[in-house]
């Protein structure tokens, strides 16, 4: 995950902190939203995300996840809502992404990470 989160930080010019945090968000985001195998493939490829995604479930807390899910309707709304709380703009927030999506390619094929993008919703707007 050290790796992974080095990436994207170099890549999105971010700070480390912030591009782990990121990485829980989106891949919890994708876990909830996604087509389910070929997510959980791309989870199952990368060291550490299991506790990532766990990590930034747990630092929603009890408001955070209700106003997520309630105000936003969760979904991509809320994602956003959440990365940009990290202080990312929707710039930051397209360059994580995409920096994401090409190490998914890598990690799981272009064909599948093409299945993700196209069945999640909203997601395709950060390609």
């Amino acid at each position: 995950m050290d790796e992974l989160i080095e990436r994207l930080a170099d890549k999105a010019g971010l700070e480390k902190a912030v591009a782990g945090k990121s990485v829980g968000i989106i891949l919890g985001f994708l876990r909830n939203e996604g087509p389910q195998e070929p997510v959980q493939a791309l989870i199952d490829t990368i060291p550490g995300a299991e506790a990532a995604i766990e990590s930034a479930n747990e630092s929603r807390g009890g408001l955070g996840r209700l106003m997520g899910a309630s105000l936003m309707g969760g979904g991509v709304m809320a994602m956003g809502a959440r990365l940009m709380g990290l202080g990312l703009g929707m710039g930051d927030i397209k360059k994580l992404a995409h920096e994401l999506f090409h190490i998914g390619r890598e990690k799981i094929g272009a064909d599948r990470m093409q299945t993700i993008i196209a069945e999640t919703p909203g997601l395709r707007q950060f390609t």
